[in-house]
C-alpha cells in the first residue's frame, strides 16, 4: 500500500516548504518532495529553491561583501579609517556565500523535523487519482494525497541563439559563483537581477555594460525613483546602461563574447569577457505531468488558479512562481501559507495590491501600492510628501544619505496609496507603509506615530508630515 497524507507539497523552495511547514502546524499529515540538488557536494535534493541556492540569499550575501568592500575603498576616509591597498579574495567571498546557504538549508531540513514535515527526495509529477486521492509520482515511488500543492517554481529565461554554460555565458546560477571580477562584463536585462549582480561587479572593478531592450528604465517603478536611480547608477557609480536596444547576436569566442545589437544609433558591436543573462523567469510546469489530469495552464505556461490559490481540479493548488503573479519569495511564501490554512478550513487571505518589492542595489530600492504615474493615468485624485534621506541625521551621521521617501495619499480620504523609497535601509523600512497600508492607514496616522529619533524611520515619518506639507525638518 502506498504512502498516505493528507497534503503533498510538490516543490521545496519558499511557497512549497512554508506550505508545508503551515500545513504540519495545522495538524496535517505532510509531506514535501524536492528533486534539485543545485550545487550539494553530495548530489542530494536540496530545500529551499531558487531563492535560497542560486537566488535571493547568495546574491544578497555578494551584495553585501562586494559593497563593504568599495566603502573600505571610497567612504571610510570620511570616518577617518585610513585602509591603503585594499584587496577583495574573491574565492573566499564566494566560499563565504555558499556557507550561508549550506547553513540555511541545514536550518529547513530542521524545520522539517521539528514541525512533522516528511522529506521525500525525488521529482514529483501527477499520476491521477484513485479512491478519491490524487496519486503522485516522487522518484520511484507513488504516494497518496488528499491535497496537492503545486510549487514548482520558475526557472532562467535563456533567450534563443545564446548559449548559456554557466561559465562564459551565464544566467543568475553562473553569475554568483565567478571566481575573479572580469574586466569587461555585459548584462542583458536592466531588472532588479541585471541591476544587482551589475552592482557587485562593479564594485569588484569591472566595467559593467547592461543592455535592456525596455524603452523606459525600471518602468514598473514609480518615475521619480526612476529618475533617481538612473542618475545615481549611470553618473555617480558607474553602470553604462542602454535602453531600447534588440540583440541580433550573441557570438560566444574562447575567452570573448561578442554581442552585437540594435538602438536608435543603428547596429552596435560590444565585446565582454564574461556575459550575464538576466531577462526574467519561466514558470516550472513542463514535468509535472499536467496532461494527464487535466490541470489548466495560461498562455505564459502558470497553472491558472483562483483568488484562494486553487486550480481547475478538486483539492489541487498551487502558489508561488508557478502561478500569475509576481514572482518573488515573500508572496510565494504567503501563498503556501494562505493555502495550507484554508485546506484546514481557515480563512486565508493574501492582499495582493500590497506584496512590497524591493531592488538590493545601493541604494536600495522599494515601493508598495501604487505609483504617481498610476493613479494620474487612473484619475485618482492624490496628494504625495518626498522627504530627502540628506535631511536626516541618522542617514548623515551613517554618512550614506542619497535617495528620498515619497508617501502618496487620496486627497480626499487621506487613505495611503502607494509608498517609494530610494536609499539606504529601503527594503526595512518599505515595511512601515505595508503594514499602514494593510490595515487602511492614513498619511496623518503615520504623522502621529512617534518613530525614535536618530533613526532611518524618520524619513518616512516625516514624508508622511509633508503630504500636508507640513514636515518638521525639511
Amino acid at each position: 500500500m502506498s504512502k498516505q497524507f493528507d497534503v503533498v507539497v510538490i516543490g521545496g523552495g519558499p511557497a512549497g516548504y512554508v506550505a508545508a511547514i503551515r500545513a504540519s502546524q495545522l495538524g496535517l499529515n505532510t509531506a514535501c518532495c524536492e528533486f534539485d540538488s543545485y550545487a550539494d557536494p553530495k548530489g542530494e535534493p536540496r530545500l529551499g529553491g531558487t531563492c535560497l541556492n542560486v537566488g535571493c540569499i547568495p546574491s544578497k550575501a555578494l551584495l553585501h561583501s562586494s559593497e563593504l568592500f568599495d566603502q573600505a575603498n571610497h567612504s571610510f576616509v570620511m570616518h577617518g579609517i585610513k585602509a591603503e591597498n585594499v584587496t577583495i579574495d574573491v574565492p573566499l567571498m564566494i566560499k563565504r556565500k555558499t556557507n550561508i546557504v549550506t547553513q540555511l538549508v541545514t536550518g529547513i531540513k530542521g524545520l522539517f523535523k521539528k514541525y512533522k514535515v516528511t522529506f521525500l527526495p525525488g521529482h514529483g509529477s501527477f499520476v491521477g487519482q484513485a479512491d478519491g486521492m490524487w496519486q503522485v509520482k516522487i522518484a520511484d515511488e507513488i504516494v497518496s494525497a488528499k491535497h496537492v500543492i503545486v510549487a514548482t517554481g520558475s526557472s532562467a529565461r535563456h533567450l534563443p541563439g545564446i548559449p548559456v554554460d554557466q561559465k562564459l555565458i551565464m544566467d543568475n546560477t553562473g553569475a554568483l559563483d565567478i571566481n575573479e571580477a572580469p574586466k569587461r562584463l555585459g548584462v542583458i536585462g536592466a531588472g532588479v537581477i541585471g541591476l544587482e549582480m551589475g552592482s557587485v561587479w562593479k564594485r569588484l572593478g569591472s566595467e559593467v555594460t547592461i543592455l535592456e531592450a525596455a524603452p523606459e528604465f525600471l518602468g514598473a517603478a514609480d518615475a521619480a525613483v526612476a529618475k533617481e536611480a538612473w542618475k545615481i547608477f549611470t553618473t555617480k557609480q558607474g553602470l553604462k546602461i542602454h535602453m531600447g536596444i534588440k540583440i541580433k547576436e550573441v557570438l560566444p569566442g574562447e575567452n570573448i563574447v561578442t554581442i552585437k545589437y540594435e538602438n536608435d544609433d543603428g547596429e552596435q558591436t560590444l565585446e565582454v569577457d564574461k556575459l550575464i543573462v538576466a531577462v526574467g523567469r519561466v514558470p516550472n510546469t513542463g514535468g509535472l505531468n499536467v496532461a494527464a489530469v487535466g490541470l489548466e495552464l495560461d498562455d505564459r505556461g502558470r497553472i491558472k488558479v483562483d483568488e484562494h490559490c486553487a486550480t481547475n481540479l478538486q483539492n489541487v493548488w498551487a502558489v508561488g512562481d508557478v502561478v500569475p503573479g509576481p514572482m518573488l519569495a515573500h508572496k510565494g511564501m504567503e501563498e503556501g501559507v494562505m493555502v495550507a490554512e484554508v485546506i484546514a478550513g481557515q480563512a486565508g487571505h493574501i492582499n495582493y495590491n500590497l506584496i512590497p518589492w524591493v531592488i538590493y542595489t545601493h541604494p536600495e530600492i522599494a515601493w508598495v501600492g501604487k505609483t504617481e504615474q498610476e493613479l494620474k493615468a487612473a484619475n485618482i485624485p492624490y496628494k504625495a510628501g518626498q522627504i530627502p534621506f540628506l535631511a536626516n541625521g541618522r542617514a548623515l551621521s551613517q554618512g550614506d544619505s542619497t535617495g528620498f521617501v515619497k508617501v502618496l495619499a487620496h486627497a480626499e480620504t487621506d487613505q495611503i496609496l502607494g509608498a517609494h523609497i530610494i536609499g539606504t535601509n529601503a527594503s526595512e523600512l518599505i515595511a512601515e507603509a505595508v503594514v499602514s497600508m494593510e490595515f487602511g492607514a492614513s498619511s496623518e496616522d503615520i504623522a502621529r506615530t512617534s518613530h525614535a529619533h536618530p533613526t532611518l524611520s524618520e524619513v518616512m515619518h516625516e514624508a508622511a508630515l509633508a503630504v500636508d506639507k507640513r514636515s518638521l525638518h525639511f
